[in-house]
């Protein structure tokens, strides 16, 4: 029964980190240039939305469910180190929780804060603009990055451990 139980985990686990990996491969590739092309107004602005629309309870299951998902199978994978495919299990977990969940508190969502605050008719919003496109995108391939290598590592960890 533990064992289909942590099959079930792993397996929510690398789509969790797949659909996060898609998510922020279409911030990088197509979203942020689209929004960089705009006026810094109607950047700011479409921005501000995306921000505050992107924060539903689909995204919360994906986003936050995998990170409850991922500490369950760290603890799991640390338990029952000699089993095959262990290491890959901890590997996806580490990934999905410092390279997206970390990331996202430590660096992105402060800039979505500050982002949000800003009037975006403002001298000063047009520079914190320039700042935020580079940053925030910067930060977002990293989170993309670590998203797709966890997703592998829990695909081996299928593979190898169940």
């Amino acid at each position: 029964m533990l064992e289909k139980i942590l099959f079930g985990l792993c397996f929510f686990s690398a789509l969790g980190c797949g659909l996060n990996a898609g998510l922020y491969f279409i911030f990088s590739n197509t979203i942020m240039g689209s929004l960089s092309r705009l006026k810094p107004d109607q950047g700011i602005m479409a921005m501000q939305h995306i921000n505050r629309v992107i924060l539903n309870p689909l995204f919360f299951v994906v986003f936050f469910g995998t990170a409850v998902t991922s500490l369950i199978l760290a603890v799991s994978s640390i338990w029952r180190w000699q089993l095959p495919g262990a290491i890959y299990l901890l590997g996806g977990c580490v990934f999905y929780l410092i390279g997206s969940i970390l990331v996202t508190i430590i660096f992105n969502v402060p800039m979505n804060e500050t982002l949000d605050a800003a009037k975006p008719e403002s001298i000063e919003a047009a520079h914190l603009w320039s700042n935020y496109l580079k940053h925030w995108t910067s930060w977002n391939h990293v989170r993309g990055i670590a998203c797709l290598l966890g997703s592998a590592l829990f695909t081996l960890a299928l593979r190898n451990h169940y």
